[in-house]
């Protein structure tokens, strides 16, 4: 069995410019004399982690996705006496993946979290919705909106100035926004002046400034929905939060997908990569954002937020690719 091609840190970062730049797979495959499968490994990667650091192996432990995720729960439902080896070899059957057991009873859990979390809220109605804002941080980079910022350049490549990469406040070639939604509602569109959230930052800048507002205008039944990324999570957060008595709603680990905004995120790239001229620089993107994010139709998000009812059931395994 032939091994794999690894390649050195430098030249995986000029792979990736190379890419940038427009040339294809197999053009940078040629350029490497590698096989094109070695370059495609990479930008997977770096599409996937952004970064293109090696990533060393501990035996053949891989992580599942939250369709794989509800995939074991549904197969454990199904069958509440099958073993952990019948419920991993299903999977492995449906998805070619082997997943160790500590993964694998990890995976399980959190599918049932998401499965007992759906079943809570399938039912519920429109003015129930209503009372939740729903909550998302996001980076929009500055080459496009699928993360892919690298520049790399040649030597004797002409400078266009759709190839330079401002590097300022916001660091990474990327800007990094907090936004919010609800029936009939949304807050401001904030950006990060760092590039980057920690705790404080999201407990002064994002909690203290938007949502707490919100909420006082929502009233007794408010229900904040924000992901469990670790500053959100911190104990600071969680005084200021009890502090206040505002109310965080239950969400389930590894769910973006149950997530309204995240089809609002999208929407509004669409908009940043239909604007002519489109934004050459971060602080320009920044602006672009910012003025785009309270032109969204409200009868957009609203019609995002209805169908969560449909996504629900969707995840309950009515509907899945296996």
């Amino acid at each position: 069995m032939t091994s794999r091609h690894h390649l050195p840190e430098e030249l995986r970062w000029k792979v990736l410019g190379r890419l940038e730049a427009g040339q294809s797979h197999k053009e940078v495959a040629r350029w490497l004399n590698v096989s094109p499968s070695v370059v495609h490994r990479l930008w997977q990667q770096f599409l996937t982690t952004d970064s293109a650091s090696r990533r060393f192996s501990q035996g053949r432990r891989t992580s599942t996705t939250s369709a794989d995720d509800r995939y074991l729960s549904l197969c454990a439902r199904r069958n509440r006496i099958a073993t952990s080896t019948q419920l991993r070899s299903s999977l492995a059957e449906a998805t070619g993946k082997f997943v160790p057991t500590p993964t694998f009873r990890r995976s399980l859990h959190e599918g049932g979290e998401e499965e007992g979390w759906v079943h809570q809220h399938v039912h519920w109605t429109p003015d129930q919705w209503r009372a939740v804002l729903f909550t998302d941080e996001s980076r929009f980079s500055l080459q496009s909106d699928s993360r892919r910022y690298l520049i790399w350049r040649e030597p004797g490549t002409r400078y266009y100035p759709s190839n330079i990469l401002e590097r300022d406040a916001y660091g990474r070639g990327s800007v990094c926004v907090w936004g919010s939604i609800s029936l009939g509602g949304r807050t401001d569109l904030h950006v990060f002046a760092l590039g980057t959230v920690n705790a404080q930052t999201y407990r002064d800048n994002i909690l203290d400034a938007y949502v707490h507002p919100y909420a006082g205008e929502i009233g007794d039944d408010f229900l904040l929905q924000d992901d469990n990324a670790r500053p959100h999570r911190a104990r600071i957060v969680d005084d200021y939060l009890k502090q206040e008595t505002i109310q965080r709603m239950e969400w389930p680990a590894r769910s973006p997908d149950l997530n309204p905004i995240e089809h609002v995120w999208d929407a509004l790239r669409t908009r940043l990569a239909a604007l002519n001229p489109p934004p050459q620089t971060l602080s320009t993107r920044a602006t672009a954002l910012k003025e785009q994010w309270p032109s969204l139709p409200t009868q957009l998000i609203d019609r995002i937020i209805d169908s969560i009812t449909h996504r629900c059931i969707a995840s309950m395994g009515n509907h899945t690719p296996y």
